[in-house]
């Protein structure tokens, strides 16, 4: 067997403990696994920085850096996040339907783990702690496979989750993470169909492309996120511009961020150069479509400090996730129009309005099809711990098995246990 296989055969086996764990025993192990990344801090912050090193060494952007940046702050929201998910009610063994047919066969829709999960992921070393929670809360095994820039890190963080299971009195392999991180490894958990029964894939879009052009195990689409903001004709400006420069600055390198700001052309005048002014205090290059920019040079903005911020959009801006401080500027004729490019240009993620018109915002809420749709708030909201799911393996961006924040309860699925008293058919 290679290495990857007998990954997977020890999943395999450790998964038929874990689905029928006193639920107490799971919680236990989450708590120890939280206390056990506090207490260990400075050994995580110090493979933290080794990865830091090499990635500015290899000339990472500023906004891949900062996802891959551990600080004592993040990795106790770590900790406070898996015991968040210790506290979530235990969804394995819930009864969701309960009925008897007029033959007297009593049937019973019961909830279950989904088996063994793999997720490929990139950068951010809080996802190893989060999907791993998460797992274990929902009976799962999990083995990850991190991305070459948060190796040390990564492993750091398992080791100690997995000397934490053990203690808890569970099998450490619920949790592993792939240490050969070639191409060839990642084809090979892809492939791995005997073992893992859900392929999660969390980061940029080339990676999820390339799991879903390559697997043999069933994928949830995740992460990718062409997110938009529309100012409607009847916004307020004031939550206009403080709506927009948080979806777009506050942590331009998540999936949430906004990419994409449509503006009405009857409010463009009054609010975009208020937005673009903002925006461009905080350093955000704009992409702006031909009326776009008219509009900004009115104002002035496309001189001076700022004129080199401001830039002409291409096709290819509509579609780009940019993960940085860029957005790209539309000014469109009607609602009907900014429902249009995001159904054209989207990724289905997460998608906002901005108006005080109860009735545009219904048609938009009930016309755009993504997993997030928003009213008068910023996308950064589509997370499962601001949503209160505790925290989240991913944001699914498809129909099926999940859609949108993928908490404890989106990670099972469900048999059927019928009970008889000798009916045949």
């Amino acid at each position: 067997m290679t290495v990857i296989e007998e990954m997977g055969l020890r999943a395999k086996n450790a998964a038929k403990i874990l689905r029928t764990a006193d639920p107490e025993m799971k919680t236990k192990a989450l708590n120890m696994m939280a206390d056990d990344l506090s207490k260990h801090q400075n050994e995580i912050l110090s493979a933290n920085a080794e990865d830091l090193r090499e990635a500015e060494s290899n000339g990472m952007a500023k906004a891949m850096m900062d996802r891959l940046l551990l600080t004592p702050e993040r990795i106790e929201g770590m900790a406070s996040a898996l015991r968040d998910v210790a506290a979530w009610p235990d969804p394995v063994g819930k009864i969701q339907e309960d009925y008897t047919r007029p033959n007297g066969l009593r049937i019973k829709k019961i909830s279950i783990p989904l088996g063994v999960i793999g997720i490929i992921f990139e950068s951010r070393p809080n996802v190893t702690s989060d999907c791993a929670g998460l797992c274990i809360r929902a009976g799962n095994c999990v083995i990850l496979r991190g991305g070459h820039e948060a190796f040390r890190s990564n492993n750091a963080i398992t080791e100690i989750m997995r000397s934490a299971l053990a203690g808890a009195g569970l099998p450490e392999d619920c949790v592993q993470l792939v240490k050969d991180l070639s191409h060839e490894s990642a084809h090979e958990l892809m492939c791995l169909s005997d073992y893992i029964d859900v392929l999660i894939p969390r980061g940029s879009s080339r990676l999820i492309n390339r799991v879903l052009d390559e697997s043999k195990v069933p994928v949830i689409q995740t992460g990718a996120g062409n997110c938009h903001v529309y100012i409607d004709k009847d916004a307020d400006p004031e939550m206009a511009v403080s709506i927009t420069v948080n979806a777009k600055t506050d942590r331009p390198s998540v999936c949430n961020a906004a990419e994409t700001l449509l503006v009405h052309k009857d409010i463009a005048e009054e609010v975009l150069p208020k937005i673009a002014d903002a925006l461009t205090d905080r350093n955000v290059e704009l992409r702006c479509d031909e009326h776009a920019h008219s509009i900004l040079a009115d104002a002035g903005l496309c001189s001076g400090s700022k004129q080199a911020l401001i830039k002409d959009a291409s096709e290819a801006d509509w579609a780009t996730e940019y993960d940085d401080l860029i957005m790209a500027v539309r000014i469109v004729p009607s609602l009907d129009a900014a429902v249009d490019h995001i159904d054209k240009w989207s990724t289905h993620h997460s998608e906002a309005i901005v108006t005080e018109n109860a009735e545009s915002a219904e048609k938009f809420l009930a016309e755009v099809d993504s997993s997030a749709v928003y009213w008068n708030a910023s996308t950064r909201f589509t997370d499962g711990g601001e949503m209160g799911l505790g925290a989240e393996i991913g944001i699914s961006t498809q129909k099926l098995h999940a859609r949108g924040p993928m908490g404890v309860d989106q990670l099972v699925t469900y048999k059927f246990s019928l009970t008889g008293n000798g009916q045949v058919r």
